[in-house]
């Protein structure tokens, strides 16, 4: 192990030495990092990559993980899905990367990327939720790190790992976010705000776990509940029972919407009597209860 591995291990969250991990390795740096602080924590890797087959580069970068895996003696999966250029590209690729990896697999997610998708999911109207990411997430055992510490770790162990070009491209917001929104804001604030908008995800998420558990003392179910004693509830406290009574139910879970949050409010209200959800579903009050079909 170089000197720059020890104090980043000490950073990491991961399970104890021995346990069975997968892990999500694009070959880029970041991913690249992760594998080598994995191996050096003594665990029992996985290496999964998704080929998305978005560049025409994507068969390198396959090669390269197959290549550094022999070379670290780990075992590599390989995963190929097609995914149509067109809107919400992120998005879509994110969601095919999800379908074909372990549920569990560990991401090289770092301090820098919780502090993008803050301000990213700030820029989209986000509430609690969406302003504490990543920071109790297992998935995640490279939160506390930096970027730039982990891909001096790379250099130091001799790895050239693969870039991809499309995390230059100023069509994605990310990337603005990352090259511009980011320098601008360390340059207003003269310091690095990157620890700042952890510490603060930090906190939100303590501010969630506590509305949560509150939350989940409100178990009566959506019909059993006269919208005239829900009016009279604090609004964050009807926000988060709504939330929890709209998941939609599908291949997976999703909490509703914000907006979806407040067309359901203005029927608690009664400024209206029914609004459509996602899903096919409508949300309705008749005689000051509510019905979801």
């Amino acid at each position: 192990m170089t000197s720059v591995g020890p104090s980043l291990l000490r950073a990491c969250h991961f399970p104890p030495a021995g346990a069975a991990v997968d892990l999500a390795v694009s070959g880029g740096p970041d991913s690249v990092g992760l594998l080598l602080l994995a191996l050096d924590a003594e665990l029992a890797v996985t290496v999964h990559h998704v080929d998305h087959h978005l560049r025409p580069s994507s068969g390198l970068d396959a090669s390269f993980v197959e290549d550094l895996g022999a070379r670290l003696g780990v075992a590599v999966v390989l995963h190929d899905v097609e995914v149509a250029p067109g809107p919400n590209l992120e998005a879509r690729a994110r969601s095919e990367r999800r379908r074909v990896l372990p549920a569990a697999a560990m991401t090289g997610h770092t301090m820098d990327d919780l502090a993008e998708t803050v301000l990213l999911n700030l820029l989209r109207g986000a509430g609690v939720d969406g302003l504490s990411p990543m920071v109790d997430d297992l998935t995640k055992p490279l939160r506390s790190l930096r970027r730039s510490d982990l891909h001096a770790l790379v250099a130091a162990r001799d790895v050239v790992a693969r870039h991809d070009e499309t995390n230059d491209s100023p069509a994605f917001w990310r990337n603005r976010v990352r090259h511009e929104l980011l320098p601008l804001a360390n340059d207003i604030a003269e310091r690095d705000v990157v620890p700042i908008l952890a510490r603060q995800a930090s906190l939100i998420n303590d501010e969630r776990r506590w509305l949560d558990e509150l939350a989940a003392l409100d178990v009566r179910p959506l019909d059993q509940v006269d919208c005239r004693e829900l009016r009279d509830w604090p609004r964050a406290r009807l926000r988060r029972w709504l939330r929890a009574r709209l998941r939609s139910i599908g291949d997976e879970e999703h909490p509703p919407s914000a907006a979806e949050v407040e067309r359901a409010l203005r029927v608690v209200d009664g400024a209206v009597t029914a609004v459509e959800l996602t899903g096919g579903r409508r949300l309705s009050r008749r005689r000051q209860f509510l019905r979801l079909e």
